[in-house]
């Protein structure tokens, strides 16, 4: 899940598709931290006990597994073999990073299925060289490709693929699984836009959720598996539909206006819960499903993204990172305990985005 979970990178670079997900796709054009090394920030009262996992290259979109004993991330790092996003897992008790990914295509959006198993996108039935990124736009517009090659695949955490959840034309990526272990969340254009759908956990029973013109990403089930929460583009301005809709032709998406909406699990009772401005993105459930943790550029409106959180209702706001850098992809333990996210904080003024854990305190 290219940001913006494909996995951000805006006005200078932030990755995602990281957005992508997409946000989904990680932050590579961001400007040197020019600030002295640091993993912590006095002001983060609901971090302690922060810890570096990573040092090098661009890593993203970290998952617990079910027994919070390993996490499943992406990373772009030469000195992995891996030149474009690839997944990985690691314990935690060590951070020994094990490739799952083939290291052929892109890979985004791993998630375990359980503690042997997990999901991620890949582009590589459509060939086995990473995809190209698009080139510099004259018109200075920010986007994020949206490779039509990708599709769903379950592998073992030897990397054995055994299963393909889509093998529809068009994108297909951004999974995430319920808690409940029952369903599947993910992000398709089967419909000829970017919309959101629920599958069973062997790619039966699918159903669309959203229906609006814009781009819906990045959705998580909440703690119980009965509601989401998702990142999403609402253009509305006849020249806005017309800017997303021409990029759209050309396989691509512009992450620079995001929202967070949250619905039951079926798509009904949908809300929308920001109203900031700028790019909302990377939303997740706190433990107890009462709050949402998420990544904005809302005060600044450029590559200085922050952690936030709110309530469910869109009530209590609260900065929760002041980094000013880049912090992002938040994911809670899930026990609650911890907190996982990626950062270019302590990079000795590189472009490294790295991984770091905290303990979290209420």
């Amino acid at each position: 899940m290219t940001i913006l979970k494909n996995r951000i990178h805006l006005t200078g670079g932030l990755t995602l598709l990281t957005f992508l997900c997409l946000m989904t796709q990680t932050h590579r054009g961001q400007e040197p931290a020019k600030n002295t090394p640091q993993v912590h920030y006095p002001q983060e009262k609901h971090l302690t006990n922060v810890r570096q996992l990573t040092f090098g290259g661009d890593n993203a979109e970290a998952y617990f597994s079910p027994n919070s004993s390993m996490v499943v991330f992406q990373a772009t790092n030469k000195e992995w073999d891996a030149e474009c996003d690839q997944i990985f897992y690691s314990p935690l008790d060590s951070f020994v990073h094990h490739r799952i990914s083939t290291n052929m295509g892109r890979t985004t959006c791993s998630y375990f299925l359980d503690n042997q198993t997990i999901l991620y996108a890949s582009t590589y039935p459509g060939g086995i060289q990473c995809p190209p990124k698009p080139e510099p736009r004259a018109d200075h517009k920010y986007v994020w490709p949206i490779y039509s090659s990708f599709d769903i695949y379950i592998s073992d955490l030897e990397g054995n693929i055994f299963g393909t959840l889509t093998d529809t034309s068009g994108y297909d990526a951004e999974a995430t699984v319920s808690p409940k272990g029952d369903k599947i969340v993910f992000t398709s254009m089967r419909s000829g836009d970017l919309e959101l759908y629920t599958m069973d956990i062997h790619g039966k029973n699918i159903k669309q959720i959203t229906n609006k013109l814009g781009y819906d990403g990045g959705a998580f089930f909440s703690p119980d598996g009965t509601h989401l929460v998702f990142r999403a583009s609402r253009p509305k301005t006849p020249e806005e539909v017309k800017t997303y809709k021409d990029l759209l032709k050309e396989g691509l998406v512009m992450p620079t206006k995001m929202e967070l909406y949250t619905c039951k699990a079926d798509g009904s009772d949908m809300k929308q819960i920001t109203k900031l401005g700028g790019a909302n993105w990377a939303p997740f459930y706190s433990h107890s499903g009462k709050k949402i943790i998420f990544s904005s550029n809302h005060k600044t409106k450029g590559f200085n993204f922050n952690l936030w959180m709110i309530n469910t209702d869109g009530t209590g706001l609260e900065q929760i990172t002041f980094d000013p850098t880049f912090d992002a992809f938040p994911v809670f333990s899930p026990d609650g305990k911890h907190l996982i996210f990626s950062s270019n904080r302590n990079n000795n003024g590189t472009h490294d985005t790295n991984l770091f854990i905290a303990d979290w305190k209420d």
